[in-house]
């Protein structure tokens, strides 16, 4: 399932970020994917934020994951940037899989690579069309197993 939305501006993005984080639960696997600028770290921003996560969500791009503590019983948010990653051998070497079940991985850049973290996901395919950063941006989420297909039509609602 796949469903199409305009977004105006980063705090329309965050918000949409803010609706997913409050559908997540612990063992979902969120893909962030979109060109630099795009709006993938907002995004997950707003997810860590509907949390209630601990620190700053901020762009991993250098120490390439960052654990999130919940601050309120929830499940923590495991924070990926896969830019840099070559290979799923350097995706294993992060051991996103051995807590896997207990928190929420977002992972940005991750289409292509983190789908064998697990069979069911939300993929958000942010499409930045202009040069301004201002841009409208144009964001797909797509399901892949059954876990967010009941839940993606009221997050664009």
């Amino acid at each position: 399932m796949s469903v199409a939305l305009a977004v105006a501006t980063p705090g329309d993005m965050r918000r949409l970020g803010e609706r997913i984080g409050t559908a997540a639960r612990a063992g979902d696997l969120i893909v962030l994917d979109g060109p630099l600028g795009a709006g993938k770290t907002t995004v997950a921003q707003g997810i860590g934020a509907a949390m209630g996560v601990r620190g700053p969500v901020t762009s991993p791009t250098f120490v390439i994951a960052r654990v999130h503590p919940a601050t309120a019983g929830g499940p923590d948010l495991v924070h990926v940037d896969a830019y840099r990653l070559t290979s799923l051998a350097d995706l294993d070497d992060l051991d996103l899989d051995t807590a896997f079940d207990a928190c929420v991985t977002v992972v940005e850049w991750g289409k292509g690579m983190v789908e064998v973290l697990s069979d069911e996901w939300l993929l958000v395919s942010i499409d930045r069309s202009g040069d301004d950063v201002v841009d409208e941006r144009q964001v797909t989420l797509s399901t892949v197993g059954r876990r967010w297909a009941d839940t993606v039509p009221s997050l664009v609602s």
